[in-house]
């Protein structure tokens, strides 16, 4: 295959990587640590944690787990905000020999009961926040070993403590819950774990690059979420793979370990993973948003100190731009503002240009893919309107139907091959065998056009999935939901263009009961999916446009017929 985008990139910039500089993720992460042991990983409501800090807590954290006795590539589920304790944990489970599954802390109780059955989980470590959530199902799941973090863990011990009373007791934000101590199930709150490991040993794992590092779970076509298989070769690879492109605009900070990024996007999303998991290759320093939604209190935090990268998706960047403080920050040192998980505006693209000098760089990934794909070169001054060029290592191929490469300017399916590619799908034989060509490459359900310097352009999706704010959405599972609340004969979910969200969801629903109203389904919604998977809109018809054999036709629904 020609790989004609090569002559597009930046002067310097690698063709490959190699991940087999590494035998582990583990060990890229553990030699990190040593090496940059005094310097400050995090900053999270101006409370610091060193790199020194962050060996020693997981390294407790992963001794007192490998001491329940959880076998070697265990499941644990990790379902935390953007507080110290993700980094803590991720790094603690990996170094333990486990796989971490990155749990959604908004799940429904359907929601999470699935990925930690589909997943095996035996061990979770949550927020007491989202507790009742997991007390509603866990005696169908396989977890034994609980976990219970608080707010203020690791945030200092006066401030910590006041803050988990605050969250507590003033918010009231942990609602009461009441987990089922039975079938030898152990509840140990985090700093208890913590303190307990710190008398213990880690033993060294045995992971190599061809070890599971995470189930990371996506939107499934048949209605269920999939755990995409991500192996500490895909990881280690996007993150070389990550370090290579953003090189060149980080120079500028002069020593990229002295590098700010803000971590506002959630870090059980694959974007932001796979770029905190670049922090710590570089050893520069992460900036923990926990609640990016509080614009006052996140444009607060961006004034406190020069920060010099902002990945984030384009209603987040839309939504800084038109809050009345933004512009008295001081945006002088950004200079990466990278744009992925849904498409960038143009509009918004501009805006942000005027307000900060620092071009958005809009890039293209997936779970299956570490986030890893194509960019924008960095250097770029000016909105291409185009996902960019593969990055090092990743060949992207425009295919037909049948997995023919088509002629080059000619619109076809976007797959991708690479070493950050997924080694397929979790106990899912019958999704593999369809989700890769013959040739290797994974097919991704985008629709796309490259042009002759190596340039791809989205012009639509094969698939039904929606993309709301960057969260993929797939309407089987909206739909098997809707189906089975009260009042509703038969319904079809479709995603609509929004200025805000790239997409949102309407609804149309057919009635078996007259009374059945919008705020029913709606609340039926709200209690059964993730607040982004909720439809914006409702309507209400007779019946719904259909094949001769009764499959609805949901591209009819959206041409508005």
């Amino acid at each position: 295959m020609d790989k004609i985008w090569l002559k597009s990139y930046p002067p310097g910039m690698p063709h490959d990587v190699k991940p087999e500089q590494y035998r582990s993720l583990t060990q890229l992460l553990e030699e990190s640590f040593k090496k940059n042991a005094s310097r400050p990983f995090s900053v999270c409501m101006e409370q610091w944690m060193s790199y020194g800090q962050l060996d020693d807590y997981s390294a407790a954290l992963g001794a007192w787990l490998q001491a329940q006795g959880l076998a070697p590539g265990a499941r644990v589920a990790i379902m935390l905000p953007n507080v110290p304790q993700f980094p803590v944990t991720m790094a603690a489970v990996l170094r333990a020999g486990y796989t971490c599954v990155n749990v959604n802390p908004l799940y429904t109780p359907r929601e999470l009961a699935h990925q930690l059955k589909d997943s095996g989980a035996t061990a979770i470590v949550i927020l007491e926040n989202f507790a009742g959530t997991l007390a509603e199902v866990i005696e169908q799941t396989p977890i034994k070993h609980v976990v219970m973090a608080s707010m203020g863990d690791l945030l200092g011990f006066w401030y910590g403590k006041w803050l988990t009373f605050a969250v507590r007791h003033l918010a009231k934000m942990v609602p009461p819950f009441k987990l089922p101590l039975a079938n030898g199930l152990k509840v140990t709150p985090f700093k208890t774990a913590l303190a307990q490991g710190m008398g213990l040993s880690l033993k060294p794992a045995d992971a190599n690059l061809d070890s599971i590092a995470f189930l990371q779970y996506t939107g499934g076509t048949t209605g269920l979420s999939k755990g995409a298989v991500l192996t500490h070769r895909c990881i280690v690879a996007a993150v070389l793979q990550s370090e290579a492109w953003f090189s060149p605009a980080l120079s500028k900070v002069g020593d990229i370990s002295k590098t700010n990024g803000v971590a506002a996007l959630p870090l059980y999303h694959i974007f932001a993973l796979t770029l905190s998991l670049g922090a710590i290759r570089w050893g520069s320093m992460l900036t923990l948003i926990p609640n990016p939604r509080d614009f006052g209190g996140f444009i607060a935090t961006l004034k406190k100190r020069p920060f010099h990268m902002l990945p984030a998706v384009n209603t987040l960047f839309n939504a800084l731009l038109q809050h009345p403080q933004f512009k008295t920050v001081d945006f002088s040192q950004l200079y990466v503002s990278q744009a992925g998980g849904m498409a960038a505006s143009e509009g918004t693209a501009k805006a942000w240009l005027a307000a900060t000098g620092c071009p958005m760089i809009e890039g293209w990934g997936m779970s299956e893919t570490c986030a890893i794909g194509t960019n924008n070169p960095v250097t770029a001054t000016t909105f291409s309107g185009t996902i960019g060029l593969p990055l090092p290592g990743v060949s992207i191929a425009i295919k037909d139907d049948d997995g023919n490469d088509v002629a080059l300017g000619q619109s076809g399916e976007i797959c991708i091959s690479g070493p950050n590619v997924m080694t397929g799908y979790y106990n899912q034989p019958e999704e593999n065998a369809k989700a890769f060509t013959a040739d290797g490459f994974m097919r991704t359900g985008d629709i796309g056009v490259m042009d002759e310097r190596g340039y791809t352009k989205i012009v639509d999706r094969k698939k039904d999935m929606i993309l709301v704010s960057g969260f993929n959405v797939f309407p089987n599972e909206l739909e098997n939901v809707i189906s089975l609340c009260p009042g509703v004969l038969e319904c079809a979910a479709i995603g609509i263009p929004d200025e805000k969200q790239g997409e949102a969801i309407k609804v149309f629903v057919v009635k078996s009961e007259a009374s059945l109203s919008e705020e029913d389904v709606a609340k039926y919604c709200r209690q059964n999916l993730t607040g982004y998977k909720v439809p914006k809109y409702i309507e209400f018809r007779d019946d719904l446009p259909k094949t001769n054999v009764g499959k609805i036709l949901r591209r009819e629904l959206r041409a508005g017929k």
